[in-house]
């Protein structure tokens, strides 16, 4: 039995439950609030020790890291398989979820947290806040959070992710100019999962045109992918009305000074 633990929206989550979908594997879920600090519980730390979402637990087998997840469960369940077979086609599939790794989360994070979390921490007591930041535990972390926290999209935190991005839609606008359907080809893999909860959180933010407006190549891969029935069950089904509300009311508030910002850095 597959159960995995899970925040409906967590982008790690998503990309997990995306592949979920695709391999058409029943499994049970234990939803982990996030708000509430329940990922910091003594209970659940004992299964995910970074105290993060998602986690696997495979009939008592722990798996967690969402990339590895994936893996894990492409590999063990043979059926609608999402790693190519091919070593070099696998190495290529592999950097785009390495891509993530090396400043997409980042800037995923700091630009959800600028636009949404940081006004629900200024609603906070001095004292929860403080809290909430020890809760962190990592201290490069608990830095990223205080300087957007102080600085919203003026944190050079926020800066560095408005880069990083566009360094990703630049590669991937490359990789698809000779017309594949896919980032591998014709295949949908882990690669092209990797990265649609990213485009969807930004897409939510009301941000995602910013970089994609001149990218219609782009634009269309995630026209394609977001059509799929896993997007709906992973990502678009799964969160409520009212938090896509949120995030689009928060997000547009911040479009001015994101496309400031990234016009400042392609002018440099």
């Amino acid at each position: 039995m597959l159960k995995l633990y899970r925040y409906k929206n967590s982008i790690c989550t998503q990309k997990v439950l995306i592949t979920l979908d695709e391999k058409k594997l029943p499994f049970e879920t234990q939803d982990v609030n996030l708000f509430l600090n329940e990922q910091y519980s003594p209970e659940y730390l004992k299964i995910n020790p970074k105290g993060v979402v998602p986690s696997l637990d495979h009939d008592g087998r722990i798996v967690i890291e969402s990339t590895l997840i994936c893996e894990y469960l492409d590999e063990t369940f043979n059926d609608a398989l999402l790693i190519p077979d091919d070593p070099y086609r696998r190495s290529q599939m592999r950097l785009w979820a390495k891509a993530i790794d090396e400043g997409i989360f980042e800037a995923t994070r700091e630009i959800s947290f600028s636009a949404m979390f940081r006004e629900r921490l200024r609603n906070m007591t001095e004292e929860q806040r403080q809290e909430r930041f020890r809760n962190v535990g990592d201290p490069e972390r608990t830095d990223r959070y205080k300087s957007v926290y102080e600085h919203g999209v003026d944190s050079h935190y926020v800066e560095e992710g408005i880069a990083a991005y566009e360094k990703l839609f630049k590669n991937m606008d490359a990789a698809l100019a000779d017309g594949r359907t896919w980032l591998d080809g014709e295949d949908f893999t882990l690669g092209d999962i990797a990265l649609v909860p990213y485009f969807a959180r930004l897409d939510y933010l009301c941000l995602l045109d910013i970089w994609l407006e001149d990218r219609p190549k782009v634009m269309a891969w995630f026209d394609r992918a977001r059509a799929r029935p896993s997007f709906t069950a992973a990502i678009d089904g799964a969160i409520s009305d009212e938090e896509k509300e949120a995030m689009q009311t928060h997000g547009s508030k911040l479009r001015d000074a994101i496309r400031e910002k990234r016009d400042a850095y392609l002018a440099n």
